[in-house]
């Protein structure tokens, strides 16, 4: 007798035969394609020096560090002032200004927003402020303020801020 319906026991063999087979290819070939990233601690120690002789106050720069765009904001002592006079009640992350700076005129935090990983704007001429003079992510519509902190939207956290030392008045070292 010849059957001719469906083999459920040789359908499965095909299935977990090709299975087997991309996974045994995949773990053959990662090794030489991870070999070309850099170690751990390479990355994790970089670090990079910025002269800010030449940044003018209520000015923005932008850098680029470990991949990763870095905002660096020269404020005004009007735009220190209205920093610290925010009320801190409601925040998802609530920090008073002092915390994220080493010295009051500069804010220097890393550029990416905390809920999806959108670069926010407000560095460059032009840009939408979030509604606090701050940062706006264009990806949902959150606002932040002058200081980097979360003041509308469903970001769980303020913008991150890079590990960094101000080694003179105008150099400083992040990383």
């Amino acid at each position: 007798m010849h059957r001719t319906g469906p083999r459920p026991g040789r359908d499965f063999l095909f299935v977990a035969t090709g299975a087997f087979g991309a996974v045994a290819t995949g773990a053959a070939i990662w090794p030489p394609i991870d070999s070309t990233n850099p170690p751990a601690d390479v990355v994790t120690l970089s670090s990079i020096e910025v002269d800010l002789a030449d940044v003018e106050v209520g000015t923005r720069i932008t850098l680029s560090w470990q991949n990763k765009p870095v905002f660096i904001d020269y404020r005004t002592d009007a735009t220190i002032a209205r920093a610290r006079a925010e009320d801190l009640d409601g925040m998802p992350d609530p920090e008073p200004d002092a915390a994220p700076v080493q010295r009051p005129e500069w804010v220097i935090q890393i550029g990416i927003c905390t809920h999806l990983g959108c670069i926010p704007l407000g560095q460059s001429d032009g840009d939408p402020l979030g509604n606090r003079g701050g940062w706006f992510c264009p990806c949902l519509g959150l606002h932040y303020d002058v200081a980097g902190r979360i003041r509308k939207g469903p970001a769980p956290r303020n913008l991150d801020l890079p590990l960094y030392s101000l080694v003179s008045k105008s150099m400083v070292k992040i990383g």
